[in-house]
């Protein structure tokens, strides 16, 4: 393994990148959480990218943009092609003020626009973190979406499901800590619930974010920066083969929670937050 996969590429001084945080088909930057404010505390604490702790004024941001199409940006068209998505997200993250170099922490669908960032603009980033990432040459399609995974996303866009029922779904097969029955998961669907509605994601939308996961391709070879990747053992969305496949493919540190679904940021964060302090 070279010694570039290690670890990040010196920052410069006093600088220590921003976190840029990226999400899957259809979420937005609501969908993380906490878990924002819980890594930003991490880097304030100076635990990030340095042995003696960090001056206040040289903490990284943690951002987390929405793709056009999600969230705030529902009304907005998504690209159809993940290049597109890259060049949506650099746009956005310059109007959040923050500057390269990035840390990018993707999951699911983010971590292409991930890999596709680092092959289009290597000088930006410092390291990928990816998070139940499954990419084409190296994983079939019924490992990269589970089949019991496809009549939800085939129902979202041809005979669309209250609600309710969809966001209960989506919580069935991304996560493994929060149940649909109990007091906690009800409260967290009905979160949910409400943020569809007042974000409605549009069918076009949803296809055309399905569209360019479907076919995009990672580059054979790894990217110039560190790469990490995490995989949660209890995924019900992506086979976790998929992140092995990659993480071999590309000679890169592969990191198996043992128990967390595709949402894994949902399920642990703590869990995530230190590996991220321990591979920086």
């Amino acid at each position: 393994m070279s010694s570039v996969q290690n670890r990040a590429t010196d920052p410069p001084a006093g600088h220590w990148g921003h976190w840029v945080l990226l999400r899957g088909l259809t979420r937005d930057r609501r969908h993380w959480g906490d878990f924002p404010l819980q890594l930003q505390q991490a880097l304030q604490q100076g635990r990030v990218g340095s042995a003696s702790p960090q001056r206040s004024d040289d903490a990284p941001e943690v951002l987390t943009p929405d793709l056009a199409g999600n969230g705030a940006r529902w009304a907005e068209r998504s690209p159809s092609a993940v290049a597109g998505m890259v060049e949506d997200l650099r746009q956005e993250v310059a109007r959040l003020g923050a500057q390269p170099p990035y840390r990018l922490l993707a999951l699911s669908l983010g971590g292409m626009v991930a890999i596709e960032w680092a092959r289009l603009y290597p000088q930006e980033l410092l390291s990928l973190h990816l998070v139940n990432t499954s990419v084409r040459p190296w994983s079939p399609l019924w490992h990269r979406l589970r089949p019991q995974a496809w009549p939800t996303v085939l129902g979202a866009l041809l005979r669309p499901m209250d609600a309710r029922g969809l966001q209960r779904r989506v919580l069935t097969l991304t996560s493994r800590r929060w149940s649909a029955g109990s007091v906690e998961g009800q409260a967290l669907l009905a979160q949910w619930v409400q943020w569809q509605r007042d974000c409605p994601v549009q069918a076009g939308n949803v296809l055309r974010q399905l569209w360019a996961a479907a076919r995009f391709r990672a580059p054979v070879s790894p990217p110039a920066c560190a790469v990490f990747v995490q995989a949660g053992q209890g995924d019900a969305l992506v086979n976790p083969a998929c992140s092995q496949a990659l993480a071999q493919a590309w000679g890169v540190p592969l990191w198996r929670h043992p128990w967390a679904g595709h949402d894994l940021p949902l399920d642990d964060p703590q869990g995530l937050i230190q590996r991220l302090l321990l591979d920086l």
